[in-house]
């Protein structure tokens, strides 16, 4: 099937994000997706902040863009915006790193208040680095996520189920050829 990129935006190792994220990673790959997972703090934070474009770690995760037919992007929200070391990431990608592929945005927070931040801040950056198709994302609450000490995690019901519609429909889009590439 298809190679899918999973990116954690969260600067935390512990973060809720970042375990949504390789919860997701499994049930992917269970679809029979390849799945590369990206945590974003582990690149140097002077590569980042430099915006070092030729640093081996923005190199490496450059080229894991442009293997991946589909990306799911998970970020915390903090002040109703995507996370910084995401934005600083996505900054130093070409301009269409996104070009031709399935998007799938992600969200966390602590409350409601943040659910927009995927369509009002985190969407035009997708869509204007290319994107061709970016499936709705969803925003998982902080409180419907549960860490456990194993490193896995528990959702709550109705969070589990917006899940995994959401994440069934990026799969179900990963199966589909692009009208421009199909013409081209």
């Amino acid at each position: 099937m298809a190679t899918v990129l999973s990116v954690s935006g969260s600067p935390s190792a512990s973060s809720r994000t970042g375990r949504l994220l390789r919860h997701l990673d499994a049930r992917l790959a269970a679809q029979g997706h390849e799945v590369v997972p990206l945590d974003v703090r582990t690149i140097p934070a002077e590569a980042l902040l430099g915006a070092d474009f030729r640093h081996p770690a923005i190199v490496e995760a450059t080229e894991l863009f442009e293997r991946a037919d589909g990306v799911v992007i998970g970020t915390p929200v903090y002040k109703a915006a995507y996370s910084g070391v995401l934005k600083a990431l996505l900054d130093l990608l070409p301009q269409y790193a996104l070009a031709g592929k399935t998007v799938l945005p992600l969200a966390t927070g602590g409350t409601t208040a943040h659910v927009l931040a995927i369509d009002y801040a985190l969407r035009p950056v997708l869509s204007s680095m290319g994107a061709a198709h970016i499936v709705q994302g969803w925003f998982t609450l902080d409180k419907d996520i549960t860490a456990h000490e194993d490193g896995t995690i528990g959702i709550a019901p109705t969070a589990a189920e917006n899940l995994t519609h959401v994440l069934d429909q990026f799969s179900t889009a990963l199966g589909r050829t692009p009208l421009l590439a199909a013409a081209g």
